[in-house]
């Protein structure tokens, strides 16, 4: 770095004190320049701006709203990105100090959020108050209902919103363990049902929202009880013992792609027994127990019947709990005649893997299959690496995973709308994610998931994604259709009850 002089001076035998006395006044002229740089900001085309401002007693920051006043009067603009660099003073408007020194300072880019569009040069950049923000969200938000999940990050007190009518398009939302994820998600699920007539669909399968309908304790009572009556439409499917909506099936609900893979069967490897299914399917109807269980199969005549009661002892397939034996109603019956507005299918509720995997499997097929009623539905898809995964590692899960592609392509002119979330963004499928126009991005540290998200989201800026590594727990970046510019959130109470909870860690405590 040049020093104005101060290395002629040592090569011309200044005394020690001296050099030292040149170095402290260097040093005092450098910072006193450094804490002088204006912060100023240009655009050449009155959408996009440049800005340089001081490191010392910095406010603005990424993400930040700014307010550029200057040529044509005010803006409101957006921080996108911001790092340190160094420039000679005649760079900085300083000319009287010569080129000879270098200072660091800030530097940056941002968008212009509201004002004319007329390029400007030098305008004062100053943080925006939350008011002005909140004047400029005011003007923007579309005349629909705004769902409220808590305040902009970085202008407090001012509402954060999402708006209703953006969930017509899919959504993603990601962020590691511990990030807050799953509460948040309950609370964007709690301003649904409140605020829209949304029919939902919710594949739960760790039990963390079967507690949607019970309000917390502490809630204002006039809020409880609009919460109260918007959940009373929220039915809870589930294994346990006296569950009000015991989640099971007929076989004969599972489509016939589903019914084989759960046997095993390929149709062209396993012909026989595939065929000896299919007449055993075609036997059977609605409401009646189509295989009454292994011994029936076993000790029929034909052999291929046979070796298919062998195959599914076996496997045990038929010793599964979601199956209804003709008793009651089956939750296909309920996707397909609705009679509560929002479905909690509590996959955390069954015995084994294979029958989470068929119930998801099937609540997509149908929704699907259904599609031309053209019913508005948003299917909520919570740790959807496992029901849709790039990879999908049995017949089941391929099937669901092409269902839910299917959804995702084709499904938003049936009015059927995803909504999924996960750990682990690089293990959905491709078709799930890059059909998603809404992100909610919470904390993230893998570098490689974040590369992941902003090629798949470019209409997010770079710089506003790179902060998720130092998000706190319930931080969030949300962008798409349902904000009117990509912003950060932190998100507020919920009225629910959470249904499943991270184990205490009373056994850490100090003896």
């Amino acid at each position: 770095m040049p020093d104005g002089g101060l290395s002629s001076a040592a090569e011309e035998g200044t005394p020690a004190g001296s050099l030292t006395d040149l170095m402290d006044d260097h040093r005092r002229i450098r910072g006193e320049l450094e804490r002088g740089v204006l912060p100023l900001a240009t655009s050449v085309d009155g959408r996009q701006f440049m800005f340089q401002a001081s490191l010392h007693g910095l406010q603005l920051q990424t993400g930040g709203y700014v307010v550029l006043e200057g040529e044509g009067g005010k803006r409101l603009g957006q921080i996108l990105t911001m790092r340190p660099d160094s420039a000679s003073a005649p760079d900085v408007g300083l000319e009287a100090m010569g080129s000879g020194m270098l200072i660091r300072l800030a530097r940056g880019e941002g968008v212009i959020l509201d004002g004319d569009l007329r390029p400007f040069h030098d305008a004062l950049a100053r943080p925006a108050e939350p008011s002005e923000v909140d004047s400029w969200l005011a003007h923007v938000r579309p005349n629909r209902s705004a769902l409220t999940i808590g305040e902009l990050l970085l202008a407090p007190g001012v509402a954060a919103t999402l708006d209703s009518g953006g969930f017509n398009r899919h959504t993603f939302m990601c962020g590691q363990s511990g990030s807050g994820k799953t509460y948040s998600l309950g609370l964007v699920l709690e301003q649904l049902l409140v605020g829209t007539s949304l029919r939902m669909v919710i594949l739960d399968p760790n039990s963390d929202y079967v507690r949607l309908s019970e309000v917390r304790d502490g809630v204002d009572p006039a809020v409880a009880a609009e919460y109260a009556a918007a959940a009373s439409g929220v039915s809870v499917w589930g294994n346990d013992p006296g569950a009000a909506h015991p989640l099971q099936l007929q076989f004969l609900d599972v489509d016939p792609a589903a019914q084989a893979a759960v046997f095993g069967l390929d149709p062209i490897r396993d012909r026989e027994e595939y065929a000896a299914l299919a007449g055993v399917l075609a036997a059977g109807e609605k409401g009646r127990a189509v295989i009454s269980g292994p011994d029936a199969l076993l000790s029929s005549e034909n052999p291929d019947i046979r070796r298919l009661g062998l195959r599914a002892a076996n496997l045990g397939v038929l010793n599964w709990s979601v199956w209804s034996g003709g008793r009651g109603r089956s939750l296909v019956d309920e996707l397909e005649e609705p009679t509560s507005r929002c479905v909690v299918v509590d996959l955390g509720s069954l015995d084994t893997i294979n029958e989470q995997r068929l119930i998801s499997e099937t609540v997509l097929s149908t929704l699907w299959r259904n599609r031309a009623r053209r019913r508005p539905c948003l299917i909520v898809i919570d740790e959807a690496h496992n029901v849709c995964p790039r990879q999908p590692a049995d017949a089941v899960t391929a099937l669901a995973t092409n269902y839910a592609s299917l959804i995702a392509a084709e499904g938003r002119k049936f009015g059927l709308y995803l909504l999924t979330s996960t750990q682990r963004p690089q293990k959905v499928h491709d078709e799930v994610l890059s059909q998603c126009d809404n992100l909610l991005l919470m904390r993230m540290n893998s570098e490689a998931d974040l590369g992941h998200l902003r090629d798949v989201f470019s209409f997010v800026p770079d710089g506003l994604i790179q902060r998720a590594t130092t998000f706190r727990q319930g931080e969030s970046l949300a962008g798409g259709k349902f904000v009117p510019y990509p912003t950060y959130v932190r998100f507020g109470q919920r009225l629910s009850q959470e249904g499943g909870a991270d184990i205490p860690t009373s056994w850490a405590a100090a003896r």
